[in-house]
């Protein structure tokens, strides 16, 4: 038997990179898959058929994850396609960089709202449902950054620690009714992101990382596949690097 049969799985932002990896390997294990993106475009007409090809039931949502009243109109309208949510991967996320001094109020809000509002509203929007199935895995995309910071990325590093945060504190809420919430802090991770990045600046990171190359979004995608699966069954309110060792 599959890790995954019989589930369905909402994975936010999973038209491309690592979102869509992680589709695609729930996919593979069994899970029914709907997933969200800005818009209906060609990525999510062909992500969709990807899925459909591994035999499971997929769907793309168009989803403005940082408005509230959207997001719980999408997860009603899921929720009534699929039967029921099992599996939530708060995936969607943007950066716009740039240092404190030099950093606009529009820069600090629009990554506060896509990375952490979105996680927000969705698990908002998702927990009554697990809490009618008494069963839940809910999977916060976090990043290394939200962990140790770094200099020029203040909005997307405290975005991204406040997901952390979030998992661990509805670990604790929803533990009882058998909800489980962890984070996955990626590092490196050679994307459409970290592809524009000269071969230099690439080969700088890899110096850095102990296993000596970039992550892939096949990395991640497997620890997600753990989380999410019964492999973890007794895993809530953590945090697991996917760094190559960069952050130890």
């Amino acid at each position: 038997m599959k890790l995954l049969e019989g589930k369905s799985a909402l994975i936010t932002g999973a038209a491309r990179g690592i979102g869509k990896a992680i589709a695609l390997r729930f996919a593979a294990e069994g899970a029914n898959i709907a997933f969200t993106d800005l818009v209906l475009d060609e990525n999510v007409a062909n992500t969709t058929k990807e899925l459909e090809a591994l035999g499971v039931k997929a769907k793309g949502y168009a989803s403005n994850a940082a408005n509230f009243a959207d997001t719980a109109k999408v997860v009603e309208e899921i929720h009534k396609e699929f039967g029921r949510i099992d599996i939530l991967v708060n995936n969607a996320g943007i950066t716009r960089d740039g240092l404190m001094m030099r950093m606009s109020e529009q820069q600090w809000d629009m990554v506060i709202n896509v990375n952490l509002k979105s996680a927000f509203n969705f698990i908002h929007a998702c927990t009554p449902i697990m809490m009618r199935q008494r069963v839940g895995s809910i999977i916060n995309m976090a990043s290394v950054v939200g962990v140790h910071g770094n200099a020029g990325q203040a909005n997307y590093a405290a975005s991204k620690a406040g997901l952390i945060a979030l998992a661990k504190s509805i670990a604790q809420e929803l533990g009882s009714r058998g909800i489980r919430a962890n984070a996955i802090a990626p590092g490196f991770i050679m994307t459409d992101m970290t592809a524009s990045l000269s071969e230099e600046v690439k080969a700088e990171w890899s110096k850095k990382i102990p296993l000596r190359r970039g992550g892939t979004p096949d990395d991640v995608a497997n620890t997600a596949l753990y989380l999410a699966s019964d492999l973890s069954s007794y895993v809530s309110g953590q945090v697991i690097q996917v760094d190559g060792g960069m952050n130890m």
